[in-house]
């Protein structure tokens, strides 16, 4: 990874790391980014980050690429179909694959892209928060802004 932007965020400071064609990176966690400039591609990121928390873009459209396997790469595609405002269980996020349900909570929680590839739409199947590697106190952050943002059901989640 040649770029790198940092953003200020309501959940935190968010680090992105890119090549010259994708992001690779979208990630809370410290990254040490010395000798980074950032560029096009990163600064794009962070404008659509900012409308996201600003509640003006509910689908991002930068090209990202994150190293995993097939099988990482098939669950992180399916992340992407969740829609906006919206939960699934693992059960059910699971379901085209009933037997791998912890491989596929395990290719969730390796997903290098946050928010944007919204593993945080993942729910435990009775309803409660389960495994965030961002912390559950960012994703009830993220699931209630956008179920504001989208104006679905409860703004606040019940445990």
């Amino acid at each position: 990874m040649n770029y790198a932007s940092v953003i200020e965020s309501p959940v935190g400071k968010i680090t992105i790391l890119a090549d010259e064609e994708f992001v690779q990176v979208v990630t809370f966690a410290e990254k040490d980014i010395t000798g980074l400039l950032k560029n096009e591609l990163t600064v794009k990121v962070v404008n659509q980050l900012n409308d996201y928390f600003k509640g003006n873009l509910k689908n991002f459209d930068f090209p990202m690429k994150q190293k995993g396997t097939e099988f990482q790469q098939e669950v992180w595609q399916n992340l992407l179909n969740i829609p906006f405002g919206e939960t699934t269980s693992y059960a059910k996020f699971s379901s085209h694959h009933p037997l791998a349900i912890r491989a596929i909570a395990a290719a969730n929680g390796k997903n290098n892209i946050a928010i944007v590839v919204p593993c945080h739409r993942v729910i435990g199947s009775n309803g409660k928060l389960v495994g965030y590697a961002g912390g559950l106190w960012r994703k009830q952050w993220l699931l209630q802004h956008e179920r504001e943002v989208a104006q679905k059901g409860q703004t606040e989640l019940k445990f």
